[in-house]
């Protein structure tokens, strides 16, 4: 059954502005950190950077290198040295909300799936690809229990997901690569919805992000399908600040970078460190962590190879699907950086 999507919404700038102060105010809970700046005299000389990423509404912090550098008391003390004195985290359930929160002027800088964001660019969103934290994510295709053991046996059925996540890229190319996309019904449901509809048997599967997949087969819920064995349908999550802020802090793309390159590099001298971090502020398992969020799959380069490869093919499929408004050259989204 063909998808029809709608990413961002054409709703007045006054109207989507008033829509996300009174969601951020009530659905997104922001985490404020300041460093005292002893040359700061006046309020009005204070920089806030306001960093959305995607949570299932309990998490308060992003987790990945940007998150560790929050929890090491490392973010802020490096910004500072480029006139950012405060940082305020506001998440979001999903990539197609942050888009929106962009548009509206919530958010200075984005973490979340290249899916939406490719979308949100080709939109016109007014954004640039500074980084990017994991390359090579996975996605899990779960059954319900005595449901479907098979892609085949989906025909028919309905399938969830998070429509416009890097999860929805991966769900709707292995239906196509299956031969059988238009006798599937994906339907949009949140994360947390989902699952939800999965454990009362309303859907016949869903796309889950990693982190969930491992939980619910624990849980004893068939795995029909990861998006690893199709290298080509793996995700990367993406740093994306918008152009407004980069005017008033051009120097931010090299600074945010060299704060990830430390702390990827930490991550990986402190892995179980950084396990344990990721569990508590997640709320997952220590072992379903481990196995769904493997350090190598953090680069230390700004763009990695792998990474950019990646992005130009999940850009490739959504623009031939139409779930992506228009085509554009990656190289005009990325801002071009010294060597790390």
């Amino acid at each position: 059954m063909p998808t029809s999507i709608s990413f961002l919404p054409k709703l007045p700038t006054l109207a989507v502005s008033l829509l996300f102060l009174s969601t951020a105010c009530s659905s997104h809970q922001s985490v404020s950190q300041a460093v005292p700046n002893p040359t700061t005299t006046t309020a009005a000389k204070t920089t806030t950077l306001r960093l959305g990423f995607i949570s299932n509404g309990k998490v308060k912090t992003p987790i990945g290198p940007a998150g560790w550098a929050i929890h090491q008391g490392k973010l802020l003390p490096e910004l500072q040295q480029i006139g950012i004195t405060e940082i305020k985290t506001l998440n979001f359930p999903n990539g197609p909300n942050l888009n929106e929160a962009l548009v509206a002027g919530v958010v200075d800088v984005g973490i979340y799936g290249d899916t939406p964001a490719l979308v949100g660019k080709a939109k016109g969103l007014p954004t640039r690809l500074i980084a990017q934290e994991q390359v090579g994510m996975n996605a899990w295709l779960l059954a319900k229990k005595n449901g479907p053991r098979s892609i085949a046996d989906l025909k028919g059925q309905k399938v969830a997901t998070s429509k416009g996540s890097y999860m929805h890229r991966y769900l709707i190319g292995l239906l196509q690569e299956s031969g059988i996309s238009d006798r599937v019904t994906v339907i949009h449901l949140l994360p947390s919805e989902a699952q939800a509809a999965l454990e009362r048997g309303d859907v016949a599967a869903i796309a889950a992000s990693t982190g969930t997949g491992p939980l619910l087969q624990a849980k004893g819920y068939p795995v029909i399908d990861e998006a690893i064995k199709h290298p080509d349908l793996r995700g990367t999550s993406v740093t994306v600040a918008t152009e407004a802020f980069l005017a008033k802090h051009p120097d931010f793309p090299q600074k945010w970078n060299q704060i990830k390159q430390a702390s990827v590099q930490n991550i990986q001298a402190n892995s179980e460190a950084y396990f344990k971090f990721h569990a508590d502020v997640s709320g997952y398992p220590l072992d379903v962590v481990k196995a769904s969020f493997p350090i190598t799959q953090f680069p230390r380069e700004p763009l990695p190879d792998q990474g950019v490869q990646l992005l130009e093919g999940t850009k490739k499929f959504l623009v031939s699907q139409k779930l992506a408004q228009s085509d554009f050259q990656l190289n005009d989204w990325m801002v071009t950086q010294p060597k790390q």
